[in-house]
């Protein structure tokens, strides 16, 4: 097989090749390790490879839905016993620190037969839409290698998009499975919270805001590895009801009539590009050709303050992140990001009660969603507010740098999280992404399709939110826009 064949195939499509021994494992491991030696120095989206270890774990009997399909993992709470992660750090990075256990999502993944060949670029611990870390450099979108692949995913996404892997995984605690699908022109669905397990370091992250799955070309590759990770484990916090048919089964089944719901205003009352009202317009009426109801119409909910009550949380949670880390590894200061330590040092000193105050709000938004399905089916909104922004054009403004660094330096920094300068960070921050973040607070499923490439052939997904459990209502939504507008053709217009 040559690699213009390759790429041709989704992982199901190469699983069956091997299934009827039309080729063998070790082939589709050699020439996926083939195209990341021929493009990876360009994309930068393998930053730990192990393909000496898939090497020898090959088995020519292997079985699964996904038999000998080379995969990625990502390098953040991806653990894979006996391989080096950073978690996009240089306090993990120089340490450095041996995964001793496998994540329980990767044991779900591996039994599926897949051949992992490495882990994937990621923003330092997951805590940015774009992936630029300082451990690793910028990862580079294979659309235009000027253009980032978003976050936190993107290395994952710049590997399926460039054919190295069919599909990879990832995960999304604030968008980051649906902002590089959106930016690299993938298929990505977060699921709801608890519908896929964490586990064995703690049972949830953030509340269950942020939930892990992967990153496809195809809506059925999704559909098949959520069949084959759903489901609570020994570490979860609570059980999710399981779906009545195998989701890959549903995908097979023509939606309803369905009543959707869209907005194209930035909930946080930033700008939003032609590009992403372009791209919403397109979705809203292809869905009419297909005989569904759309209507503008958004939720009440503030969107500014949800954003602020998110971030509070999320800074609290990078601020544990690197105490455990100092603790854990004796990292340093200057170990980490700038970025990083302003965001830590805010969230230090955020209090109980205003922690407290945040998540009793997230009940408030869910509650809203919930009151909002009663009279539509789905919600549709731009995955992200433009296409993929130019490496570099995504950072703390220059201005600022010297002010923070002055701040940390005199323990001050979380004045910040109370100084008029809050809502301009949080704008400036989310301007790019402002409407990702509310699938994470409440919980609910959401995707990103990729129906849209703007005049410089750059993608744009379209976003839809569902009610809480159901992805396979997302996924047979997706299942009809792909074959009625099939997006595998565009991938053949990425030249590296």
């Amino acid at each position: 097989m040559k690699f213009s064949e390759y790429v041709q195939y989704d992982g199901l499509g190469l699983a069956q090749l091997v299934h009827q021994k039309q080729i063998q494992a070790h082939e589709l491991l050699e020439l996926a390790i083939a195209r990341s030696e021929a493009v990876n120095p360009k994309l930068n989206a393998i930053t730990i490879p192990t393909f000496e270890q898939a090497k020898a774990k090959l088995n020519p009997a292997q079985q699964g839905l996904f038999a000998g399909v080379p995969f990625l993992l990502k390098d953040l709470h991806q653990d894979y016993a006996g391989i080096a992660s950073s978690y996009g750090s240089n306090s993990l990075k120089r340490k450095p620190y041996i995964a001793q256990h496998t994540a329980e999502i990767v044991k779900r993944w591996e039994n599926t037969g897949v051949s992992i060949l490495g882990l994937s670029n990621s923003p330092e611990f997951g805590i940015k839409g774009i992936t630029e870390p300082k451990a690793w450099g910028s990862c580079h979108n294979p659309w235009n290698l000027k253009y980032n692949t978003g976050g936190s995913s993107g290395g994952s996404a710049a590997a399926v998009a460039a054919g190295i892997v069919p599909l990879a995984g990832a995960s999304d605690g604030g968008g980051s499975i649906r902002i590089p699908a959106s930016y690299c022109g993938l298929f990505g669905l977060k699921p709801s919270r608890g519908r896929t397990p964490w586990g064995p370091h703690f049972s949830e992250a953030m509340h269950g805001a942020a939930m892990q799955h992967v990153l496809t070309k195809s809506v059925r590759d999704s559909a098949a590895m959520l069949d084959a990770s759903h489901g609570s484990g020994p570490f979860s916090t609570f059980n999710i009801m399981a779906p009545e048919q195998t989701y890959l089964s549903q995908i097979t089944q023509t939606p309803k009539r369905l009543k959707i719901a869209f907005s194209i205003q930035s909930p946080i009352g930033t700008q939003v590009s032609a590009d992403a009202v372009a791209a919403v317009e397109h979705t809203a009426q292809l869905l009419t050709s297909l005989g569904h109801q759309v209507i503008e119409e958004q939720p009440k909910i503030n969107g500014l303050a949800l954003a602020k009550d998110f971030l509070r949380t999320w800074f609290s949670q990078c601020a544990h992140t690197v105490q455990q880390i100092k603790h854990q590894y004796g990292a340093r200061d200057q170990d980490f990001e700038v970025d990083t330590r302003i965001i830590a040092a805010m969230g230090a000193k955020v209090s109980a009660l205003d922690y407290i105050e945040a998540l009793e709000n997230w009940g408030r938004y869910s509650t809203e969603m919930n009151l909002f399905f009663q009279r539509y089916d789905l919600y549709l909104l731009p995955a992200t507010a433009s296409v993929a922004p130019q490496n570099g054009e995504v950072c703390t403004p220059a201005w600022q740098v010297p002010l923070m660094k002055s701040l940390l330096k005199i323990d001050q920094a979380h004045q910040l999280a109370h100084s008029r300068l809050f809502e301009f960070i949080v704008k400036n921050n989310l301007k790019w992404v402002p409407f990702t973040q509310l699938a994470n607070v409440t919980g609910l499923p959401a995707m990103s399709v990729p129906l849209y490439w703007n005049k410089q052939n750059l993608p744009l997904g379209s976003q839809f939110i569902a009610p809480f459990g159901a992805e396979g209502l997302l996924l047979q939504l997706a299942a009809q826009l792909e074959q009625t507008q099939p997006w595998a053709p565009q991938y053949q217009k990425i030249k590296l």
